[in-house]
């Protein structure tokens, strides 16, 4: 599996796992995560981010957003 696909399905999966810890729609989830420099993070960060778990992951996108100027949903 090339890189750009390994990034995408993690991206994905990540933004989905968001949306649904937040009760909110995938479009909505990318929009927020995106505004708020944390699908970047994923994309820089992603050697270390993909082995760890989904709420370490998760917490670790409230922490970027919140740094960013975000405020969970």
């Amino acid at each position: 599996m090339n890189n750009n696909k390994k990034y995408t399905l993690f991206i994905i999966k990540c933004i989905s796992n968001f949306a649904e810890k937040n009760n909110i729609n995938i479009k909505d989830s990318f929009l927020y995560l995106n505004k708020y420099n944390c699908i970047q993070y994923l994309i820089e960060n992603y050697d270390i981010e993909h082995t760890l778990s989904k709420d370490d992951t998760l917490e670790a996108m409230y922490r970027i957003a919140h740094n960013n100027g975000g405020h969970i949903i």
